[in-house]
């Protein structure tokens, strides 16, 4: 909870959310399609570097909660499949489309805190960022599907009593 409430503290406004909404999947995608080049056979079925690196992301996830890990594997197993289908095409071209979606979606997410006057998490904390990002996504498209309305109320309480103890203190 702790880390979920961290990365929300610096996602409040509602454009930065956005932003974070469209640019987390980007460059995600942005990684997955150079890991899509990274293949190994093994008997009966291929897997490759992005499957690993999902596989590792899900299997943290299911430690902090379970439908929220199985939402991301979904989401992220068809990012993995239009990866895939990215870098099957001409390495100049898959590899363009790769570092246009990385660099453009951090872009775009430094945009979203730059209206927020917040310092974006990866700034601070590079690996945490990079795990929570993710899974900030899924817990956002919960949120505005009107899900799980208890766990926000908690997070927003977090959120309240961190802001007041660094003004007291």
């Amino acid at each position: 909870m702790d880390m979920l409430t961290g990365y929300a503290a610096a996602h409040q406004h509602p454009f930065n959310v956005f932003m974070h909404m469209i640019g987390i999947p980007t460059i995600m995608l942005g990684a997955l399609i150079p890991m899509t080049w990274l293949e190994f056979a093994l008997p009966g079925f291929s897997v490759n570097l992005a499957h690993i690196v999902i596989l590792g992301f899900f299997l943290f996830y299911l430690t902090l909660d379970v439908m929220f890990a199985i939402v991301f594997l979904v989401a992220a197993l068809l990012l993995e499949m239009l990866a895939g289908s990215i870098g099957q095409l001409p390495l100049a071209v898959s590899g363009s489309i790769a570092a246009a979606a990385f660099f453009g979606g951090y872009a775009g997410q430094f945009v979203g805190h730059y209206v927020e006057r917040s310092m974006p998490v990866l700034v601070k904390h590079p690996i945490q960022a990079n795990l929570a990002a993710p899974f900030f996504t899924v817990v956002e498209l919960f949120k505005i599907a009107g899900l799980r309305k208890d766990l926000f109320d908690i997070v927003q309480q977090q959120i309240a009593e961190r802001r007041a103890a660094e003004q007291a203190g």
